[in-house]
């Protein structure tokens, strides 16, 4: 049976020109008159964690149309991502659609147990678009409420399509009932005056039940422009911003002229889910929350550093990208580690859902800017987390202070700070190696530590001016713009432009890990963490050492990980704290305990009977799906799924003779040739050594792609197959057209 939904019969539709409706009505806009597109709607009550049915807006032409979820859309896709890239796949054209075309969507969705409060990391939006960076389907998981709230104002997903002809904001008012489309008027670009001007607005004294999405004027001129979706914190009195960071969705946003969704509901609790078994929904949810208090404080300490926790792991393991990921540690990194950090913290809870127990979303009080627009003010700022903190490790920046300015300027401005800290990486790495110059930068030297230039880059990209322009563009283009406007060596930036899929590389040195350079290369949407995070599995314990090994942890892990994004959950409470007796179940990576609690608050909630096979098993549906919309799109085979060298090994010979011991050893073991040569004319030198290394891991990383394809059912190059899609119950006819085609 088809999961979908039809064109007619239930669904309300309202086609009004700007201010021509009767029911449209006058707004007063600060000084401005304007006009409003209104929809009145019932606000249906969430049974087992759906309302079953979804919101679809086309800014085109001023549709407002409810669509109904069907019992096989619910088993077949769950939620989250899963809602998502179903209504993008049933709304966009049968073809390859470019990011800034009409067709494109923006699609939120929070998951079946999503905004259950109490319940650790259970307040996540899953973000859905074509990327501006990889011309795929981009996914990101964020905190702040504007999911939830969705989902009690009676919608389980929220899909935007068309492109208004001038800024709007969008308002879902859960409490009255009521959707508008009006013009933004005269409003801030920047996030941080943005979101509390609306906050205000529209939540008046009741701003806790108000949530906004926006993005920033870096938005408006880069390919990097991410979401801020906002949440209010009632002890600090404060607006505050979760990012959906990846892949340019922000960029589609302000593209379509969105100015901002807002949504408020109020009087949510912990039965507003309406699970099928309250009961055992408090039994999973005190069990969960009660652990991480008691033991979090002897593992990572996420209630009081958050993830800055592994900057100094990371140090200690050489995983911590330095200098466009050439090095995995520096004798500063210390500067950056969580101790540093935690004097600059506001003291308090930092819970980015109400009541999660883990509260690791820490912030700095009362900052002061030292450069840009807002040089000299005091404010708020959101983080840093460990990728921002690691992005500057990068860029060779071990300045705390610049790291929290940094973070400060991408989230108003609403740029990704991993694409940008790693496209900086990049661009410093080609100006020291003379691929560029200062008439290519506009005068600008780009040397590594410099983070006063890099914030200038940054404050460019704000105002659209300058090389910030450039650079906006991303690594991929950039590679191709050096080239042949600068003459800049093709192959070098090809090796050391850490980009996949056209999505710069998130924060980790992965040359001694092939499992994590699969956990980069092989995902879905490009090299993003949270798919699969194996470096310690795989290099720090040799816990799976062979290719099927690796390719059993390639399947597992990203369909795990999956899953959190099909039901609105933050995956940080599964394996940041454990149970102390983690260590002594028979698979302590996988976290069995947090399996069961997985597998029974989803029962709680939905009423389906549930194993942690079961989860596995909805999550393969929506990864195979998703790979197969990828195809759809012309990508989605074996040539996408390349890493630039850097990440398998030493481009060049200063990084070899950086680990030359390590080198030399793993040559001798693994590739069973003697660096040192039984006599003086045998002995390799530092360029052969490099070459040698080089054809080995390149070649072993093919060997991996072909293991970890057949674990995953797929042909050798890289694609579902049509035994796997009937197998998994997602043999649509269109699916099995597009499959018959590229087999």
């Amino acid at each position: 049976m088809h999961p979908g939904y039809g064109c007619g019969g239930t669904e309300k539709l309202l086609r009004v020109p700007w201010g021509k409706s009767k029911e449209s009505k006058p707004y007063k806009l600060l000084a401005d008159l304007i006009f409003v597109m209104l929809k009145y709607y019932n606000v249906d009550k969430t049974e087992r964690g759906y309302v079953n049915r979804t919101l679809y807006l086309n800014i085109s032409d001023h549709a407002i149309i409810e669509k109904p979820v069907s019992n096989e859309m619910k088993r077949t896709f769950i939620g989250g991502k899963g809602f998502d890239l179903w209504l993008m796949w049933n709304s966009l054209p049968k073809k390859p659609v470019r990011w800034y075309e009409p067709e494109n969507e923006i699609c939120i969705s929070t998951g079946p147990l999503g905004g259950t409060p109490g319940y650790p990391g259970a307040g996540k939006s899953l973000v859905t678009s074509i990327s501006p960076l990889t011309d795929i389907v981009i996914d990101s998981n964020v905190g702040g409420y504007f999911g939830p709230f969705l989902k009690f104002s009676g919608f389980d997903a929220l899909e935007i399509q068309g492109k208004a002809t001038k800024d709007i904001i969008i308002v879902i008012d859960g409490d009255e009932g009521k959707i508008t489309i009006e013009e933004a008027g005269p409003l801030p670009s920047e996030t941080h005056l943005l979101a509390p001007a609306l906050t205000e607005r529209y939540g008046g004294e009741e701003k806790r039940s108000i949530s906004v999405v926006s993005s920033g004027p870096g938005a408006e001129h880069t390919l990097w422009g991410c979401l801020n979706f906002s949440y209010y914190d009632q002890k600090r009195k404060v607006v505050r911003v979760k990012q959906a960071g990846r892949g340019g969705i922000g960029t589609v946003f302000r593209n379509k002229h969105i100015k901002a969704l807002v949504v408020k509901k109020s009087g949510i609790t912990l039965l507003s889910n309406n699970p099928a078994d309250p009961k055992l929904l408090k039994e999973v949810l005190r069990a969960h929350s009660k652990e991480i208090i008691d033991f979090d404080s002897s593992q990572n300490r996420m209630r009081g550093v958050g993830t800055t926790h592994l900057t100094s792991i990371m140090n200690e393991f050489n995983l911590l990208p330095v200098k466009n990921y050439r090095y995995g540690s520096h004798p500063e990194a210390g500067r950056l580690d969580a101790e540093v950090f935690l004097k600059y913290f506001d003291p308090g809870f930092d819970g980015c859902w109400i009541g999660c127990a883990m509260a690791c979303s820490h912030g700095v009080r009362g900052f002061e800017l030292k450069t840009g627009p807002f040089r000299g003010e005091r404010v708020f700022v959101d983080g840093p987390e460990y990728e921002t903190v690691a992005g500057c490790s990068n860029m060779g920046v071990f300045d705390p202070e610049a790291v929290i300015e940094l973070n400060f300027y991408c989230d108003t401005y609403g740029i990704d700070t991993i694409s940008f800290t790693t496209g900086m990486a990049f661009v410093m790495e080609c100006y020291e190696n003379g691929l560029i110059n200062k008439e290519s930068t506009g005068g600008m030297e780009l040397k590594f530590g410099n983070w006063e230039i890099a914030l200038e880059i940054l404050h460019q990209m704000a105002r659209g001016k300058g090389f910030g322009m450039v650079v906006g563009q991303g690594i991929r283009k950039m590679k191709r713009l050096f080239a042949e406007k600068y003459g800049a060596d093709q192959q070098v930036m090809e090796d050391i432009g850490m980009e996949s899929k056209g999505l710069e590389f998130s924060e980790y040195v992965t040359k001694e890990s092939l499992a994590q350079q699969g956990g980069f290369g092989l995902t879905l949407k490009g090299p993003q963490h949270d798919e699969a995070w194996l470096i310690f599995l795989d290099q720090v314990e040799n816990a799976i050492p062979t290719f099927e090994d690796k390719a059993e942890a390639l399947h597992w892990f990203p369909l795990w990980r999956t899953w959190f994004g099909l039901n609105g959950l933050c995956k940080l409470p599964w394996n940041d704290i454990v149970p102390p007796d983690n260590d002594k179940s028979d698979d302590p990576s996988k976290v069995p305990k947090h399996l069961e609690w997985y597998a029974k608050f989803f029962e709680a909630v939905t009423g389906r009977q549930t194993t942690p096979d079961d989860l596995i098993e909805d999550s393969e549906r929506v990864y195979n799906f998703q790979r197969i919309f990828s195809l759809r799109q012309g990508h989605g085979k074996r040539a996408d799924d390349r890493v630039p060298y850097r990440a398998m090994g030493p481009v060049t010979p200063q990084e070899y003779k950086s680990r030359e011991e390590l080198y030399d050893k793993k040559m001798r073991e693994e590739i069973e040739i003697d660096p040192a040569g039984k006599s003086i004319g045998e002995k390799k030198s530092i360029g052969e050594k490099v070459s040698i290394t080089r054809r080995y891991r390149e070649d072993r990383y093919e060997k991996l792609k072909d293991a970890v394809y057949k674990r995953r059912g797929w042909t050798s190059n890289g694609i579902p197959t049509i035994k796997k899609v009937k197998e998994l119950g997602i043999d649509f006819p269109d699916v099995l057209e597009l499959l018959k085609e590229n087999q």
